[in-house]
């Protein structure tokens, strides 16, 4: 067991785990030290982490503080994170490209939405024209750009176009995990909205079944898995079915609001758990997870 290899490579950069500590927080205090405590886990066990949507860290200069985490994981995979709706907004490549240096990334999230905007009284409801904008940010940032959901899954179709358009990498995102249409039931300001809300509290293509349609509409593209992963059985699943990295959030929120040694611990747990599931599958690497049979039927 002691021979099982997890590392994977995303981008040029070697990952020891294939984990992604998905994006969540900035723009406060609190902000500040999670992203600090998930930094330094990360650092220590050289995993990925995204930051959370930026646009505060933009529009507010004195908060950009709270995502910068170089200082203490300057070898990390390090994603910023901007909300495409925001291109519609006003944004450009050069707010992106503000984005990716205000932290040093390496690549930039853009995370896709419309459903939690679609339910919000003041919600960005305007995405005409979107995949133009994104396809001219993925050819001018300078950096690799990923196409992500936040708990409702990307489809097949979606993929091709969003591939078509140049982004390096999508992460499906899938429903599972947190649902934030719940959330936005929970700050309506009115009866109506909350009963919008709940409405599509269920709404969305499971991570699974989002991360097949993914893997066969855009083979070529590296994908990230996330959206109800909980545990290292979960993160081999996900391996298993063609995925680069996992992507966790509440685990890790958990842990960084303790301390970032709970980070590590958090970090260790899950590589213990996908390498006990590997070495009991007879796979060595990452690579040999994936082949048909190793523990899913019909492979990728």
């Amino acid at each position: 067991m002691a021979q099982v290899n997890l590392a994977v490579e995303l981008f040029g950069h070697a990952v020891q785990v294939p984990l992604l500590i998905s994006s969540m927080t900035g723009g406060t205090e609190v902000a500040e030290r999670i992203n600090r405590n998930l930094a330094i886990g990360a650092q220590a066990r050289g995993v990925a982490m995204g930051v959370g949507s930026q646009r505060t860290g933009l529009e507010v200069g004195e908060t950009a503080d709270s995502f910068r985490v170089r200082d203490v994981a300057p070898d990390i995979l390090l994603f910023a994170n901007l909300g495409a709706a925001q291109l519609n907004k006003g944004y450009t490549v050069d707010h992106c490209r503000r984005a990716v240096d205000m932290i040093e990334a390496d690549a930039l999230i853009l995370h896709l939405n419309p459903l939690q905007e679609a339910v919000q009284a003041d919600g960005d409801w305007d995405w005409t024209g979107l995949l133009d904008k994104i396809e001219q940010v993925c050819a001018a940032v300078g950096v690799p750009v990923v196409a992500k959901e936040v708990g409702w899954g990307i489809n097949g179709p979606l993929a091709r176009r969003l591939a078509d358009a140049g982004v390096a990498a999508i992460d499906v995102a899938g429903s599972g995990g947190t649902s934030w249409t719940e959330v936005e039931y929970h700050r309506a300001p009115s009866d109506r909205l909350r009963r919008i809300a709940r409405t599509f509290a269920d709404w969305g293509i499971p991570t699974a079944e989002s991360l097949i349609q993914v893997r066969q509409a855009a083979p070529e593209l590296p994908t990230i898995a996330s959206g109800g992963i909980r545990d290292g059985i979960d993160v081999a699943k996900c391996i298993a079915l063609g995925a680069t990295l996992a992507g966790l959030a509440s685990p890790f929120l958990r842990a960084a609001t303790v301390s970032d040694e709970a980070v590590i611990d958090a970090i260790d747990l899950l590589a213990d758990e996908l390498r006990i599931a590997m070495f009991c599958a007879g796979a060595g690497d990452v690579n040999a997870l994936r082949e048909p049979g190793r523990l899913v039927v019909g492979g990728q």
